[in-house]
């Protein structure tokens, strides 16, 4: 289930050339998902981690007799808006049935327009922003809670702790800025502003301006709002440059990718998290999840992933709840906001007519010295 990056890079061009006609394939019902995310670069293993767990669900319930099948046709954007708007642009044009699983604020930002207009749906993008989910858009669902749902509750650990230096290093784009906001906003409702902000710009580790910004004014604490690699070149940085306060980190870091980018540095790191953890049997989503990857033979098991296997299990879900003999996207969409107060292992989905994001769970985590991530 682990691919190379040129595994996947090849995957991908020979996905992009074969292609899957129609939005449902008339020979066999396959349902077809369009998804385009970052599978090469700064930022690809959210793209492949998330698409190796939405892909082992997938399979899964392929294999049950009579099953509905459904397939992901995945073209790389590389985390880069123009190519996510080109990618969204060939996927509608090859009728796929729904957009599913985009990775990141300005590429999800970018291609929603586009499954606005000729009404696809679109379903769990991996971002919180919320530029997303307001306005309401009738073909738009989200699995995850929001970065001001996440930042709220790093700000009031953090303050709980006695830290009110807060700093802030974020990615210079619509991803960074949500997270900006968020932590600004849950600074402002304990009459605190963050004492320091430094950026850095999309798909680069160029921080040496950011670092000598932040470490200049002695933050308590510096919340990051950027991709893996970024983050973990800052934390790097930082420590050389005699900066020895804490880092915390949104979801869409991209946890496992931060610990195996970071090594022993990670150590007292924190991440918040949208999904359970997947490490912690006591869940009984992961017990499930874990069995699947045991029984799929593979071995990647992160958070990233998880989230990936949950927005398939609850796109499946939808599907089976649509009304009819036939498969439609109004009926995914009616079975989809159908879902109400679901358990999925023990993780609370719930959808309206007029909700279409389905959590708000948010918990912390922290990377240990040896790459291990603790709840």
């Amino acid at each position: 289930m682990r691919l190379s990056r040129r595994q996947f890079s090849i995957a991908a061009g020979a996905a992009a050339l074969g292609g899957f006609q129609g939005t449902v394939s008339a020979q066999d019902g396959t349902i077809v998902l369009g998804q385009s995310a970052p599978f090469t670069g700064p930022a690809a293993q959210l793209g492949i981690q998330f698409y190796q767990g939405a892909k082992l669900l997938f399979d899964q319930n392929n294999a049950l007799p009579g099953a509905r099948r459904v397939e992901i046709k995945f073209l790389d954007d590389g985390y880069e808006p123009d190519r996510c708007v080109a990618n969204t642009r060939k996927l509608i044009d090859d009728d796929v049935f729904a957009l599913f699983g985009y990775i990141g604020t300005p590429t999800s930002l970018a291609a929603l327009p586009l499954a606005v207009k000729d009404k696809v749906p679109f379903i769990a993008p991996f971002t919180g922003a919320m530029s997303l989910r307001e306005p309401f858009q009738r073909n738009v669902f989200h699995l995850r809670a929001s970065y001001n749902d996440e930042t709220a509750l790093i700000v009031k650990q953090l303050t709980h702790l006695g830290l009110a230096k807060i700093a802030v290093f974020y990615q210079n784009d619509a991803y960074g800025k949500a997270g900006l906001d968020g932590v600004t906003l849950a600074l402002a409702q304990q009459n605190l502003k963050p004492v320091a902000q430094a950026t850095v710009e999309r798909n680069s580790v160029d921080v040496a301006a950011a670092v000598k910004a932040l470490v200049a004014a002695r933050p308590d604490a510096v919340v990051q709002i950027s991709a893996y690699k970024s983050c973990a070149a800052f934390i790097r940085e930082a420590r050389k440059a005699g900066y020895g306060g804490t880092f915390y980190n949104v979801s869409f870091v991209g946890t496992q990718a931060l610990a195996d980018e970071l090594g022993k540095d990670g150590a007292g790191v924190v991440v918040s998290q949208v999904v359970p953890s997947p490490y912690n049997s006591a869940n009984a989503i992961t017990r499930e999840f874990s069995e699947a990857v045991r029984k799929a033979g593979a071995g990647n098991i992160n958070y990233s992933s998880l989230e990936g296997y949950l927005a398939a299990k609850v796109l499946a879900e939808g599907l089976r709840r649509a009304p009819g003999r036939g498969v439609s996207r109004d009926g995914l969409i009616a079975g989809l906001e159908s879902i109400e107060h679901q358990q999925f292992g023990g993780f609370d989905v719930s959808f309206s007519a007029r909700n279409h994001v389905a959590s708000k769970f948010v918990e912390l985590s922290m990377i240990t010295g040896d790459g291990r991530i603790r709840v």
